[in-house]
């Protein structure tokens, strides 16, 4: 059985604002890149049934960790399985690598919710490839929801 992560955090703006920003290509390539790299939307068709591609490359090749796609790039595609219009955005993640220990499908679901201080943010990962460390997922998304906060906040 392949991990799952679930990372949360409260943001204090609506779930319209969040969810809008799960959905645009300019804020994704915004607030889902780790720090240290720079991403590249190559396509992106934001509704149910629709798909994108992104690549994710390393500021600095020469200090950073190898690339799953090439020495400094980590490149998906994913599909928009479903969009629950400010609540819920599944999306599966297909992850380009020529190591089979990094490469195949993740299932992620972003849910937002209501909370007195905002609105809580939830991303759940699951079938996480065996090459990726869950802590490493886990950062990754942690890191990708403080980026979101500074985005929508």
């Amino acid at each position: 059985m392949r991990a799952s992560t679930r990372v949360s955090r409260i943001l204090h703006a609506p779930r319209e604002a969040i969810y809008r920003a799960c959905l645009d290509p300019d804020a994704v390539a915004s607030w889902r890149v780790p720090d240290g790299m720079t991403a590249r939307v190559h396509a992106f068709d934001a509704r149910e049934g629709g798909a994108y591609r992104i690549s994710l490359t390393y500021d600095s090749p020469a200090e950073s960790p190898v690339g799953k796609t090439t020495d400094d790039t980590d490149t998906f595609e994913g599909a928009f399985v479903e969009l629950v219009p400010d609540e819920k955005v599944v999306e599966l993640i297909r992850f380009e690598s020529p190591d089979p220990a990094f490469a195949g499908e993740m299932r992620m679901t972003t849910s937002l919710a209501d909370t007195p201080d905002g609105t809580e943010v939830t991303i759940l990962c699951e079938d996480i490839p065996p090459g990726i460390r869950p802590e490493d997922n886990e950062l990754g998304c942690r890191l990708s929801l403080r980026n979101l906060a500074r985005l929508v906040e």
